[in-house]
């Protein structure tokens, strides 16, 4: 095993995908999950081990304890945690959202960061280190209309992780982070064809990746963004 262990949600697409291979090309060892087992399936070939990937769907609290089960006895607790699984509402006013595609964006967008918490930060806070990084968004911190179902989600998790901080011991960190607009599924699912003009996922891990690694103590408890990656060529 070399370098650190890294673990992320949402791994199987967008900037999930982009962060795994830009943490293994790095030399960090990198622990993954997804909803797609075909896509999962497709990481276990392109990154073997020590790195590994599960199907888990992190809204269900059973999925990921037994995830994370097999994950801390194989490679024990990991030193940067990265809650990046995410979905957005299709652009509508909030009364036109259904409950069904309401509850799907808060049991993966906040339910899902609790989960992930819930079954791996307690071996994180035994060992007295690592850092916890939340995805949140410009949207988390600012609205929109037709968005109020992922707007609220994200400054759940704003809230979220700024309680967390102060419940963790010293020499460790839970951090909220923008990651900034960037070319993915839900960009264009919200901006539509003008998703084009922003980064696309690769050239945004280029940054992201040794920003979220320089991330520790001094940057707990803060609203964190990722420095721009420039714009699509």
């Amino acid at each position: 095993m070399f370098g650190k262990i890294i673990l992320i949600t949402g791994v199987t697409h967008g900037l999930g995908r982009a962060m795994t291979a830009e943490f293994a090309r790095l030399g960090h060892t990198v622990l993954g999950c997804g909803r797609s087992e075909k896509e999962i399936k497709k990481l276990r070939g392109q990154f073997a081990a020590p790195h590994d990937f599960y199907g888990v769907d992190v809204a269900s609290d059973e999925a990921v304890k037994s995830w994370a089960s097999v994950c801390l006895a194989t490679h024990g607790p990991p030193d940067l945690l990265i809650n990046n699984a995410g979905v957005i509402n299709s652009n509508a006013r909030l009364w036109e959202v259904g409950a069904r595609e309401f509850d799907e964006v808060i049991d993966t967008n906040v339910k899902g960061v609790a989960n992930v918490i819930r079954y791996f930060v307690p071996e994180m806070v035994r060992r007295k280190k690592g850092v916890i990084v939340n995805f949140s968004s410009g949207w988390g911190r600012s609205v929109d209309a037709e968005v109020a179902a992922y707007c609220a989600s994200k400054w759940a998790v704003e809230g979220l992780t700024q309680a967390l901080a102060l419940e963790l011991p010293s020499g460790m960190a839970a951090v909220a982070v923008n990651p900034g607009i960037v070319n993915t599924r839900m960009l264009r699912s919200a901006f539509g064809p003008s998703a084009a003009a922003h980064p696309t996922p690769e050239i945004w891990a280029q940054v992201s990746v040794p920003f979220l690694l320089r991330l520790g103590p001094g940057d707990s408890g803060k609203p964190l963004s990722v420095p721009s990656a420039g714009t699509a060529a």
